[in-house]
C-alpha cells in the first residue's frame, strides 16, 4: 500500500500494460467472504448506487447493493440524501464518461451543502482507467473510495477503510482477474435475472476498452452456473440471460471440450421457462449453437449478433476477424432458427471510413432487415489502438451517417413489428405499463408490449394477441 501526500491511500492503481497480458494458465477461484466484525457497519445509514452501462454493470450492482445490505445499510431511492453512493460506471463511450463525471460534480455540491458525511464511491469500468483514477486522484479529493472490476467482492473492505481512515481509497486490480463464487445478489427484478457465464474479453477489437478493463477471457465451471440456474428455478424465476463479453467464446479457456452450445442445453434441461444469452461474437458462433437453439423451445429465439460494419476494408481495421460475406452467411443460417429476430450494433464514422464504405453498411442492412440495432458514433478512447487511426471526416459527415442510417433500421424495425399482427404471442409480463391501463411485458424475440390484462398475470408468461404496431413496441390484449 501507497500512502500518498494528498490524503490518499492507494493500495493498487490501473495500469494498461498490465491489464493487456494475457496467458495460457486457467485461472484461480475465489469465494466470497466477510468478516463478522464488518456487519454492523451499515446500521442506521442508507446507500444509493446509480448504474452506468451494459447488463453486465447492471448485475454487479445487485451484486454490490446486496452486500452494502449484508453490511447493514439500507436502500435510498434519493441519490442526494443517501449516506454512501456509488457510481457504477461504464467506459464505452464518451457519453457515459460525461455523465458519470457529472453526476460527481452534483454530489460535490450536496456534500458541501446538505449532506456533509456523504461517503462516495466509484466503481465499474472507469475506475480501471488509468486517466479516470488520476483524475480522481487530483482533481476529485472528495471521492472517498475507488475500485475496479475485478475486485468488487473487496467492496466490504474498501469501504470500511475509507470510513475509518477518512483518506480516498483506492484498489483497483489491472490483472487477468480470477473467478469469485459466492458473492450475494439483490436481484432487480423477481422473475428475469442474469447469470453470468464467464468474464473478459480476448478480441481486442482496436475500438474497445474492454479487455483492458475486464480483463482476460475465464468462464465460469459449469456445474457452478448450473446450480445457480438451478437455485432461481427452485425461487420462481421464469427467465434467465446467460452473461458475457463474448458468450459464445464459453468454455474455450477451460480446455475441457465444453462449449457454449453445451451450456445452453443443460440449462434449457432445468426447466427455466426462458434462456436467454448475450453478447454474441460472431466469430465464435457455432452451428452446433444453432442446432440447440433449435432444439429447445425454451431457449428464445431472439438472437444479439453485432456486426458493427458492413465494409471489409473497416471490419479489417476494427480487428473484428470476419468479413461481410462470413457475417452474412452466418446470419442466413441463423434465419433458419423458426420464428427468430436478429438485432446487431453498428458504428459509423469509424477513422477512415469513406461514404462508399457507409454504403456498403447500408446494403448490409437492406439485406438482413434487422429487428432491431444499436447505432452510434464512433467514440474514442483512451488506451485502444483505433485512437492511433487518422480520422478526416468531420463530425457533421457522422451525425448525417447515422441519421441516414437511422431511418433504414427504423423502417425495418416497423416492418418487423408490423408482421406481428393479428398472432397471439407469448409474454412474460414484466409490470404495469407506463401507459395508462395496460400491462407491458416481452415477446418470446424480445419485443416490447403493451397490453391490456389481468394485473395478477404480472410474472407470469401469458397469451396475447398483437394489435398494432409501432417502431419500437408492439400494443396487445390478453386473450
Amino acid at each position: 500500500m501507497i500512502e500518498l501526500t494528498n490524503g490518499s491511500d492507494v493500495m493498487e492503481l490501473p495500469n494498461y500494460k498490465e491489464a493487456r497480458k494475457r496467458n495460457t494458465e486457467i485461472v484461480e477461484k475465489e469465494y466470497y467472504e466477510i468478516n463478522d466484525n464488518l456487519i454492523n457497519i451499515g446500521l442506521n445509514k442508507t446507500y444509493h448506487v446509480k448504474t452506468y452501462g451494459c447488463q453486465m454493470n447492471e448485475h454487479d450492482t445487485e451484486n454490490i447493493k446486496a452486500m452494502l445490505e449484508q453490511l447493514g445499510f439500507v436502500e435510498e431511492v434519493d441519490i442526494f440524501k443517501a449516506d454512501v453512493v456509488i457510481l457504477n460506471t461504464c467506459s464505452i463511450r464518451e457519453n457515459a464518461h460525461n455523465k458519470a463525471f457529472g453526476m460527481l460534480g452534483r454530489l460535490k455540491h450536496v456534500k458541501e451543502e446538505s449532506n456533509k458525511n456523504m461517503i462516495i464511491g466509484l466503481c465499474g469500468c472507469m475506475a480501471q482507467e488509468e486517466k479516470v483514477v488520476n483524475d480522481i486522484m487530483k482533481k476529485y479529493k472528495y471521492v472517498n473510495f475507488v475500485f475496479g472490476t475485478h475486485n468488487i467482492h473487496h467492496l466490504p473492505y474498501i469501504l470500511d477503510k475509507a470510513i475509518k481512515t477518512k483518506k480516498q481509497v483506492i484498489e483497483v486490480f489491472s490483472k487477468e482477474g480470477n473467478i469469485v463464487e459466492g458473492l450475494p445478489s439483490k436481484r432487480a427484478n423477481r422473475y428475469k435475472a442474469f447469470v453470468n457465464i464467464m468474464y473478459g474479453c480476448d478480441k481486442f477489437c482496436t475500438y474497445c476498452i474492454v479487455p483492458m478493463t475486464r480483463g482476460k477471457q475465464r468462464s465460469r465451471d459449469k456445474d457452478d452456473i448450473i446450480k445457480e440456474v438451478n437455485k432461481l428455478v427452485k425461487e420462481g424465476y421464469k427467465e434467465v440471460t446467460l452473461l458475457g463479453q463474448n458468450v459464445n467464446a464459453y468454455g474455450k479457456d477451460l480446455n475441457t471440450n465444453y462449449t457454449m452450445a453445451n451450456l445452453l442445453e443443460d440449462v434449457a434441461k432445468t426447466g427455466i421457462p426462458r434462456v436467454r444469452f448475450m453478447t454474441s461474437h460472431p466469430w465464435d458462433f457455432t452451428i452446433d449453437m444453432i442446432e440447440v437453439i433449435k432444439k429447445y423451445n425454451n431457449i428464445m429465439p431472439s438472437i444479439h449478433l453485432p456486426v458493427q460494419s458492413g465494409s471489409n476494408k473497416v471490419l479489417k481495421l476494427m480487428g473484428r476477424k470476419y468479413t461481410k460475406e462470413e457475417y452474412l452467411e452466418l446470419f442466413d443460417q441463423l434465419r433458419t432458427i423458426p420464428n427468430v429476430t436478429i438485432s446487431t450494433d453498428i458504428i459509423v464514422g469509424f477513422p477512415s471510413e469513406t461514404e462508399t464504405d457507409f454504403e456498403e453498411t447500408l446494403k448490409l442492412c437492406e439485406y438482413c432487415k434487422f429487428d432491431n440495432a444499436y447505432t452510434f458514433i464512433f467514440s474514442p478512447r483512451e488506451g485502444t489502438a483505433a485512437l492511433k487511426l487518422k480520422d478526416e471526416t468531420t463530425l457533421k459527415e457522422k451525425e448525417e451517417r447515422l441519421y441516414k442510417l437511422n431511418e433504414l433500421v427504423n423502417k425495418y424495425f416497423l416492418e418487423s413489428n408490423q408482421k406481428m399482427i393479428g398472432k397471439v404471442v407469448d409474454v412474460l409480463v414484466d409490470s404495469k405499463s407506463e401507459k395508462e391501463g395496460m400491462l407491458c411485458g416481452y415477446t418470446d424475440t424480445n419485443k416490447l408490449i403493451n397490453f391490456y390484462g389481468d394485473e395478477k398475470s404480472i410474472g407470469e408468461i401469458v397469451k396475447v394477441e398483437v394489435v398494432d404496431a409501432k417502431t419500437w413496441s408492439l400494443d396487445g390484449k390478453q386473450k
